[in-house]
């Protein structure tokens, strides 16, 4: 009896000790703490930096002042974190960057002016709910003050170099009334009329100490979250190579001075099909082009081979 008592005792003995290490090395296991290598792979919210002393369309940026950093600030975090949006237009602006920048040093207005574009389609050639529409979003009316032929065949709102260089002089024009760049960004998104009123009744053309609609206050802002991001995407965490960019694309110019009948047909002629020739024509907005006045006009066509720019990828 006594051997039995000893040896259920030491049965117990063991599964208890047994109990005790596994249960220990389950502990250990759960509470590895995590590599070095994975805590670098965590994702990490960062604020957006913003300089010290910043130019804007060759004006300084007051940053100084807390209501102009935190206005700045919120549209940095905006343009920060919406990582699709901001992705794609990096890579759109390799592509249509060099043109718009040739047009505005060519009418001697600040580059910075590119990214008003970008904050007014997206580099796209959209339409708004009031109407405007192209890369710099004209209204018919601004679009024919600044000599755009807009009509049912053709919409020079959607020709890239034209309406550039239709902005640039509405730009010009605004900033002879306002005095500075700031101001004319201003009125081109609240309005020339509307921006001599609240002049008028602040006894203020500052952009930075006027009282606008919050459209119009964060329109500027915006402007420059763009020039900071863009300009240097890896600062603001996004990373991309040659490769991930839009590549600008070579063009000839087929000049026509009368009609075209079926523009289906005048792009299998040039060896393109109709969708591509509405893609760099979108200023062409029938399948005709009837041309009445036997006007002059210049028509791209991409060189051959275009859409094979990613042939050295390999898969």
């Amino acid at each position: 009896m006594k051997i039995k008592t000893i040896s259920i005792t030491a049965i117990m003995l063991v599964t208890l000790l047994w109990i005790i290490k596994y249960s220990y090395n389950q502990k250990e296991t759960k509470e590895i703490p995590q590599t070095k290598e994975t805590d670098n792979d965590a994702y990490i919210v960062e604020p957006a930096d913003i300089p010290a002393h910043l130019i804007f369309a060759d004006e300084v940026v007051p940053v100084q002042f807390y209501d102009v950093r935190e206005r700045l600030d919120r549209e940095l975090l905006v343009n920060k974190f919406w990582h699709s949006s901001t992705f794609q237009l990096i890579k759109r602006a390799n592509r249509y960057f060099p043109i718009i920048e040739r047009i505005l040093r060519e009418e001697q207005v600040p580059e910075d002016f590119k990214y008003l574009a970008v904050a007014e389609s997206g580099l796209q050639n959209v339409v708004s709910p009031s109407g405007a529409a192209g890369f710099w979003q004209f209204l018919r009316g601004a679009a024919r003050d600044f000599d755009l032929q807009v009509n049912s065949e053709v919409d020079e709102r959607y020709h890239l170099e034209k309406a550039t260089r239709a902005a640039a002089k509405y730009l010009k024009w605004n900033y002879k009334k306002f005095g500075t760049w700031t101001m004319s960004a201003a009125a081109y998104n609240y309005g020339r009329t509307n921006t001599l009123r609240q002049i008028k009744r602040q006894h203020c053309s500052n952009y930075y100490d006027l009282l606008l609609p919050e459209e119009t206050e964060r329109y500027v802002f915006r402007l420059i979250a763009l020039k900071l991001i863009l300009s240097n995407p890896e600062e603001y965490g996004f990373t991309l190579n040659n490769n991930d960019l839009y590549a600008p694309i070579k063009t000839k110019t087929v000049t026509v001075t009368g009609k075209v009948k079926d523009l289906a047909t005048f792009a299998k002629e040039h060896g393109i099909s109709y969708r591509m020739l509405k893609e760099f024509n979108p200023w062409l907005r029938e399948n005709y082009l009837r041309n009445p006045r036997n006007k002059t006009y210049k028509i791209k066509i991409p060189e051959k081979h275009f859409r094979h720019q990613y042939d050295h990828l390999s898969y």
